[in-house]
């Protein structure tokens, strides 16, 4: 029964809420870095990806840190996805934090301090240390269960062997829940870490590549260890500066991790981490990994943000900065001044611009398929013809909020399949933006606060609302 728990907790933790760039696993590039038409969740926009696929290549490399890239375009053409990609391809060893701009202004810290933490959070510490391990091929494992439940604890031996040795442990009531947990058996080549008592199944023994009944189609197989089973390995554990800093500034210590009440972080803590990484660094025991920070909205952060931002890209350990904004030329917060993007023109010369361009209708019709596919919708063709002319009409995002309650219109009809009905059904129910304002505009007179003049020469201005 206990096993049977296990395993439905363990299904549990599978399931992910579909989100709006769930189907995003990549750039979509090739190993020479060009964009395939379609790749990994990714649909159109070439150049953009090639550029930020180069990006990446150099932060994995180490070639790059301390610089801004802005990633500019209409509103809906991809740009917080492509960052998405990218923080899928940099994989879990480089740090990507993600932050909009508004949220600076709603946090209980000051503007600059938490604009500081997020860059922190970015900039990764590769520790290596040394630690003891056993690592051997599991021969046999008796497990002696008492014969009255809760007469006393379980008990036990495991036969361990290397290729020149073989020795018998005795195993405590912990042990044998970790084994159980990582579900090990006779055959597979496990180490286990004598501080911790963490277990690792590092896969299944070649001698046993023909037990057919206890594998499946995902078996790693691994060589027996040689040599003892006792070694020394180093281990290599990735942590951000933030991290180190919330740690060491406050009295909870780590449990600040969990709770987010991190408060503000005195400089002077910083600077003392800043001097041990260093040491760190030079002893040879740690690694700085520059990661990336993703900053959506840029638009809305202010010229007090903007001047921090310029001074902390000076930084000698600053992670790479990708901004995102849909603005065209605009004032810029807490200023009367405008200018391109929003974004004051200083800041605007370091940084690296990539441009987005609207999706083609064929494109549209692609990134359907793939969301359909996503959100396990089955469509018909006219159905996604439909949906495609209306995605062109309105945007792509309206057309990918029809998906799902096309999907439950169709349910109420008892049908398997959207058509071309159910679309039309809940394009009438839910509107888009072109439609509400014409609506506003025709029945302005009947809402309070109505602020669009109604005479005849402001005609013009009313259908460039519309378009």
């Amino acid at each position: 029964m206990a096993e049977l728990k296990l395993s439905e907790t363990r299904d549990l933790t599978r399931i992910e809420r579909i989100g709006a760039h769930s189907h995003i696993r990549g750039l979509g590039l090739d190993s020479v870095l060009e964009p395939r038409a379609s790749s990994e969740g990714m649909v159109g926009q070439a150049s953009a990806r090639k550029a930020a696929g180069i990006i990446v290549q150099m932060v994995k490399e180490g070639k790059i840190a301390g610089r801004a890239v802005l990633l500019a375009g209409q509103p809906g053409t991809g740009k917080t996805a492509i960052a998405m990609g990218m923080a899928k391809s940099l994989g879990q060893e480089t740090p990507f934090a993600m932050l909009a701009g508004s949220e600076l202004f709603s946090l209980e810290m000051s503007k600059t301090e938490a604009l500081m933490q997020a860059f922190r959070k970015a900039i990764g510490v590769r520790i290596k240390e040394e630690t003891e391990v056993i690592e051997g091929e599991v021969v046999e494992i008796q497990i002696d269960r008492p014969a009255v439940a809760g007469a006393a604890s379980k008990t036990g031996r495991l036969t361990l062997k290397t290729t020149e040795m073989e020795t018998v442990y005795d195993l405590g009531a912990k042990m044998i829940e970790a084994l159980g947990k990582e579900k090990v058996q006779s055959g597979d080549v496990i180490a286990i870490d004598k501080a911790s008592g963490k277990i690792t199944k590092l896969g299944r023994s070649f001698s046993r590549s023909r037990d057919y009944d206890a594998m499946g189609p995902q078996t790693k197989f691994v060589q027996c260890p040689d040599g003892e089973l006792q070694k020394r390995k180093e281990v290599v554990h990735c942590v951000t500066l933030h991290e180190i800093d919330v740690i060491n500034s406050r009295t909870q210590g780590f449990l600040a991790l969990f709770t987010g009440d991190t408060g503000e972080i005195r400089a002077e803590v910083r600077e003392q981490i800043d001097t041990k990484v260093a040491e760190w660094r030079e002893e040879g025991k740690a690694e700085i990994v520059p990661g990336v920070l993703f900053i959506d909205e840029v638009h809305m952060l202010d010229i007090e943000c903007f001047s921090f931002l310029n001074r902390a890209l000076e930084n000698e350990m600053a992670p790479i900065l990708v901004v995102a904004t849909n603005r065209g030329i605009t004032t810029i917060r807490g200023t009367n001044y405008k200018s391109p993007h929003g974004i004051p023109i200083d800041f605007l010369d370091r940084l690296l611009i990539i441009s987005t361009e609207p999706y083609t209708e064929e494109e549209i019709r692609k990134i359907l398929d793939i969301r359909c596919q996503e959100e396990d919708v089955e469509m018909s063709e006219d159905a996604k013809v439909l949906l495609t002319k209306i995605g062109g009409d309105t945007s792509l995002r309206y057309a990918i909020h029809l998906i799902t309650s096309a999907a439950l219109a169709c349910q109420k009809r008892k049908g398997k399949v959207v058509e071309m009905e159910d679309i039309s059904r809940v394009y009438e129910l839910f509107w888009d933006v072109k439609r509400s304002t014409q609506y506003l505009m025709e029945y302005q007179s009947q809402y309070m606060f109505n602020e669009i003049p109604t005479g005849e020469g402001d005609e013009e201005e009313g259908n460039a609302m519309v378009s």
